[in-house]
């Protein structure tokens, strides 16, 4: 089955850096687009960027842009979220999403069929 497993996640100090991984199994092929999500308490799901299957990232949340970057390594199956200078703000449950056959990114998560089970970041002094 396909399956996308989240890892990285963690108490930052504002101002800190992260990287968080997700691993993607059970797909033939790398024919597939790979969205980064978040939700924080209280609010809707956030899609923050989107990386192609050639690895172009495009970000669409203006709250993480120059923060925020996505990448992928397909050898590895894996894609990664590279946060710097995080705020309090920036804490939620990150999530990592796939579009099997996508070719195009996507900022709506309806786009996604399957997603990850999400990983905690906490940003606080």
């Amino acid at each position: 089955q396909l399956q996308l497993v989240e890892s990285g996640g963690g108490l930052v100090q504002p101002g800190g850096s992260l990287r968080i991984s997700c691993v993607v199994s059970g797909f033939a092929s790398d024919d597939y687009v790979i969205g980064w999500f978040r939700q924080a308490p209280g609010k809707e799901r956030e899609g923050l960027l989107c990386i192609s299957r050639s690895g172009s990232s495009t970000v669409f949340a203006d709250s993480v842009k120059g923060r925020f970057t996505g990448t992928r390594h397909n050898a590895e199956n894996t894609a990664y979220l590279q946060m710097k200078s995080l705020k309090p703000e920036d804490t939620a449950v990150y999530y990592c999403a796939a579009d099997p056959g996508g070719y195009y990114c996507s900022n709506y998560d309806y786009e996604y069929d399957v997603w990850g089970q999400g990983t905690q970041v906490t940003v606080s002094s």
